[in-house]
Parts: C-alpha cells; structure tokens; sequence
C-alpha cells in the first residue's frame, strides 16, 4: 500500500493511523507488526511492515523522487477508500 501526505507531519500521522487501526484488529485477526513508527520521523518515508503487507506512507515530493509506482508498474493495482469515522 502506498500513500501520501503533504508534509511530513501528515505522512507521520497516515503512518501512525494505520499502526493504530492495525493494533485494533490484531486482538481479532493476529496482524503480527515487524515495525514501528517513530514519532520523530524525518525522513519523508515510513514504511510499515506487517508480513504480506507493506504499507508506505511518504511525504509527496518523496514519493515522487522514489516512485515506487514505476518499479511495480506491472502489478495490480487497488484503489483504498478511508472508511468513514
């Protein structure tokens, strides 16, 4: 999974988001964490690892210096709807 924000406190916050929503479902479906974010994360990139999933979440000129998009070019590709809170 591959997101972005547009700045580096918002591409901190879509990481962190994602951790905690997962943190919840793993009491039901055993989600296993190979990572953490951290909060004081300035590197533009966070990625999450979580075995068969690995979610990205880059602050947007990082994202398009890195263009992870092009070196998967060839994969499926999904659209994710945030559900609503």
């Amino acid at each position: 999974m591959i997101a972005s924000g547009n700045s580096l406190r918002q591409a901190t916050a879509i990481a962190q988001a994602i951790q905690e929503d997962l943190e919840i479902q793993k009491i039901i479906q055993k989600i296993k964490s190979l990572s953490k974010v951290s909060p004081n994360d300035e590197s533009g990139w966070i990625a999450l690892d979580y075995a068969s999933v690995i979610a990205h979440s880059f602050y947007k000129p990082v994202r398009e210096f890195y263009s992870l998009e092009g070196l998967w070019s060839d994969a499926k590709k999904i659209r994710v709807i945030a559900p609503k809170r």
